[in-house]
């Protein structure tokens, strides 16, 4: 196996389940509703990156960056100095549509373009390769068609890919969703489909993690269990009648 090949998320366990992490130039769509890692999931892919010297962007579309930083200070695995030396760089997502001039709330074909490029432009610059979009649900909700999501996330997934970057796509999801996005086009386009959730057993609420799909590797299609530790994530089997193996 060619690991040059793969991006090592540096998750505990999730590479084993990838067969050797995430095909280089995939975009994944992480999907979850409320409370189930998503936000922290991608945080550690990026740090994990930067531990290997690989530099990552974070845009964040659905909460101030300050809070979601001040919010993984508890962690031990979050190291404040990768983003003041700018190992990975922070983006509010209402700032790139300042800079870009955007006023209204529905964007149009031409505002996509340049939406994607302002992104693009900043992988090739900065050479980042590791990319998370958080979420990528908020910017949908404002090109509103099923043709104008498509049009965005495949150019995106276009730039991501020409520069070999692997990239993490937030997918908000409600408790009763039946598929794994909120406008049906982004799982369809995606590279990768990883589905986080909550699962009571003996009252209690676990958090789950599923590998849907990944495209350009073999990968483990079962549930499991996914602790959210101070050291990191933890991945474990989910037994028969919701036991936890933690060996």
């Amino acid at each position: 196996m060619d690991l040059g090949y793969r991006c090592l998320t540096g998750i505990s366990g999730l590479d084993t389940l990838l067969n050797g992490g995430i095909p280089r130039g995939n975009s994944v769509l992480v999907s979850g509703s409320c409370g189930t890692g998503k936000t922290t999931i991608s945080l550690e892919f990026l740090i994990r990156g930067a531990e290997k010297n690989e530099r990552g962007l974070y845009v964040s579309a659905t909460e101030i960056s300050t809070n979601v930083m001040k919010n993984m200070v508890p962690f031990g695995f979050f190291k404040q100095e990768y983003f003041d030396n700018n190992m990975i760089e922070v983006i509010d997502i209402p700032n790139i549509y300042n800079e870009l001039g955007f006023e209204r709330m529905e964007f149009e074909s031409e505002d996509i373009e340049r939406i994607v490029n302002f992104i693009g432009d900043k992988i090739e610059k900065d050479k980042i390769q590791r990319l998370v979009v958080d979420s990528l649900t908020s910017i949908c909700y404002r090109l509103r068609t099923e043709e104008k999501i498509r049009d965005f996330i495949l150019k995106l997934e276009k730039k991501v890919n020409e520069n070999k970057t692997t990239a993490i796509l937030v997918s908000e999801l409600l408790p009763s969703a039946k598929g794994y996005s909120q406008y049906g086009v982004e799982e369809a386009v995606a590279d990768g489909i990883i589905l986080l959730g909550n699962l009571k057993r003996r009252g209690d609420l676990l958090r789950t993690l599923q590998i849907i799909k990944m495209r350009g590797t073999s990968h483990s299609r079962a549930e499991y269990v996914m602790d959210i530790t101070t050291i990191g994530i933890l991945i474990s089997p989910l037994l028969k009648g919701g036991t936890v193996n933690n060996q």
